[in-house]
């Protein structure tokens, strides 16, 4: 193949179809691990004013479902909530 064939295969891929052996399930995790202490690392070094970095995502693994993304707390949903938190919602 090509350099462009290749880059074009590896732009359309999708793990999360293929089968992966053990060693590669593994060296998935190995690498979630790793960049998750690079994660802590920085963090714990960034100036406390500062913005902090968001969390790495995991590598993509077979007959994985994509994570959705977290629901927006809205100002409704924050003062039913301090209204709970504050002696009930009645």
């Amino acid at each position: 193949m090509s350099e462009e064939e290749l880059a074009e295969q590896a732009e359309k891929a999708e793990p999360e179809k293929g089968r992966w052996s053990h060693v590669e399930q593994l060296l998935a995790m190995v690498v979630d691990r790793i960049a998750m202490l690079e994660h802590v690392y920085v963090s714990a070094h960034v100036a406390s004013k500062a913005k902090q970095p968001a969390p790495p995502e995991p590598v993509r693994r077979p007959m994985a479902k994509k994570a959705r993304p977290k629901a927006k707390l809205n100002e409704s949903s924050a003062n039913f909530l301090f209204q709970l938190i504050n002696g009930g919602a009645g």
